[in-house]
């Protein structure tokens, strides 16, 4: 992956640079992102065209999932995943609030979805919560 920290010769289009960080799995992905303000570079809103520089700080919403980074290198190639990280490093707060959501979705109950037919275990369950009993 050819990195460059102060080559100021190539433009490296925020579109692009999200791609080659997987923070997205293509490029137009990436741009619909930053063409809808989910993405944020140094608190302003930009274009999918706008160049991004090493030092820049970058506010990501993914879904529920809110990214705040700092770009430590550019790169318009995408690499494996391992070479991506290396292109930015997120912020302790930001890494704390995304487990803290994890967890907490992942607490909640799973809502009880069938799939076809129930089976004679899924009769009983289901007997069991009409009689008000719990497993």
């Amino acid at each position: 992956m050819a990195m460059s920290t102060d080559d100021n010769t190539e433009k490296f289009r925020i579109d692009k640079w999200l791609c080659a960080a997987r923070f997205f799995k293509t490029r137009s992905l990436a741009a619909d992102a930053v063409e809808c303000g989910k993405v944020h570079v140094n608190e302003a809103r930009v274009k999918p065209a706008k160049p991004v520089s090493v030092a820049d700080m970058l506010d990501i919403h993914i879904g529920q999932k809110r990214y705040v980074v700092e770009v430590l290198a550019l790169s318009n190639r995408r690499g494996s995943a391992s070479e991506a990280q290396k292109l930015y490093r997120e912020t302790d707060e930001s890494r704390q609030r995304r487990e803290a959501i994890a967890a907490q979705i992942k607490a909640e109950p799973q809502p009880f979805r069938f799939s076809g037919r129930p089976t004679k275990r899924d009769r009983r369950e289901i007997e069991r919560f009409k009689q008000g009993k719990s497993s």
